[in-house]
């Protein structure tokens, strides 16, 4: 995994708003098979043209926008078998914490369906990974994209145990922990195919933090149990692949709410430090989270590990001024040192392809905002002509000299 050795390197984390003409290709091959080529091939080009914007923008670590998925987690239960959904039995929707019952207006504008619940989706059987074509697919698009433009690396993101299925419930599995486990090695296929292509893996885990307050409520050890087996299980998913090639993805959710139920940083760092990663991607920008820098004033990241730290934000369209980006990568880089910082996004811009968090114009111009308070942060990290601090001693004087 590259690494900020001589400059502040940029990066996002993975879901971009999907152009219009895929969106109009990814619903013509839903309704008609027939339009499934169309969409193949409208596919590979819109990545291409993904891949050479975040380029122009200056992302020096890219992807493919996650455009060949549904969404970034429920994705991939269209690959796994054991799962059904029944439309009938709908459930809370338990991963907003107490904000329902606190902004229930809010919430409403925000998920009109949150009223009557979500669909229950049953683990019936035993869990399987079935086709690893359309990840294969979406690792040749990416491959094929980078051949024509020049970037520093490349990732692709796949969803964390503790974020699939997470309106799920489990009906076949004798205990929560062979349930938990089986997604894992499920899972693994995906992790390993990615890594066997020569990029580096990213994992979502948005869930880890949005169920903190649904169990807080219950009690903090029964959070601790709750998250701990999965990022145990994830750790077990993880074998084999080198840390450096691993960087993991904790947010408080995309959603435009107040998130005052939000977990604190401080609560799920070291569930998060104790995944097997060579980085760990966190929120850092948005006004409910922007003051956890202060969380490494006291914490100590890993040694050899890198931080990569949301500088600007999916949650506001308001595009951040590169002097201000440049000022929350400086306050990073003097916290856990400047090679061991990434500049990133808080979160994706589009969680599932019909959703749009900001207009991709703001999108593009927020990534343009990034790299340009990269450089500016870099300048200032990495001074020109600067002596170094550590000055030579001058030969300690003569006690003969020292008299006189």
């Amino acid at each position: 995994m590259k690494r900020s050795e001589h400059r502040i390197l940029t990066t996002h984390v993975g879901s971009l708003v999907r152009p219009a003409k895929l969106r109009e290709l990814a619903e013509a091959a839903r309704n008609s098979p027939g339009s499934q080529q169309r969409y193949e091939d409208g596919l590979r080009e819109c990545v291409a043209e993904a891949v050479q914007m975040q380029a122009k923008a200056g992302i020096d670590i890219v992807n493919d926008g996650e455009y060949g998925k549904s969404s970034w987690a429920n994705y991939v239960l269209e690959r796994i078998s054991g799962f059904v959904t029944r439309p009938d039995q709908l459930r809370p929707v338990v991963w907003l914490g107490r904000d329902r019952d606190r902004f229930p207006d809010v919430m409403a504008a925000e998920f009109p369906w949150m009223a009557a619940g979500v669909p229950t989706v049953a683990c019936v059987g035993p869990i399987k990974y079935l086709d690893l074509g359309p990840l294969e697919r979406d690792i040749r698009n990416l491959q094929a994209a980078l051949r024509s433009v020049k970037v520093e690396e490349a990732f692709l993101p796949v969803v964390a145990p503790a974020s699939t299925a997470y309106d799920g419930v489990n009906e076949y599995y004798p205990t929560e922990k062979e349930y938990v486990y089986a997604i894992a090695d499920a899972l693994r296929e995906e992790y390993r195919a990615i890594h066997k292509a020569g990029l580096v893996v990213q994992v979502d885990d948005a869930v880890l933090a949005n169920m903190y307050d649904h169990f807080v409520q219950q009690s903090p050890k029964h959070y601790r149990q709750w998250a701990g087996l999965r990022i145990e299980a994830l750790n077990h998913a993880l074998e084999g692949i080198p840390e450096d090639r691993v960087r993991y993805h904790v947010c408080f959710g995309s959603w435009h709410v107040p998130h005052l139920s939000d977990a604190p940083l401080e609560e799920i760092l070291g569930f998060i430090l104790s995944v097997r990663a060579g980085a760990y991607s966190i929120e850092a920008a948005n006004p409910r989270h922007e003051h956890e820098w202060r969380v490494w004033e006291t914490r100590k990241l890993p040694k050899g590990k890198i931080l990569i730290p949301g500088v600007v934000t999916h949650h506001t369209i308001t595009v951040e001024h590169p002097r201000l980006v440049a000022d929350r990568i400086v306050r990073f880089a003097r916290l856990v040192g400047r090679e061991n910082v990434i500049a990133s996004t808080d979160c994706g811009f589009a969680q599932a392809d019909r959703i749009v968090r900001v207009p991709a114009s703001v999108m593009w111009a927020k990534f343009e905002a990034l790299a340009e308070g990269a450089r500016i942060a870099s300048k200032e990290l990495w001074p020109k002509g600067k002596k170094s601090a550590k000055r030579k001693r001058k030969p300690a004087a003569s006690k003969k000299r020292r008299r006189r």
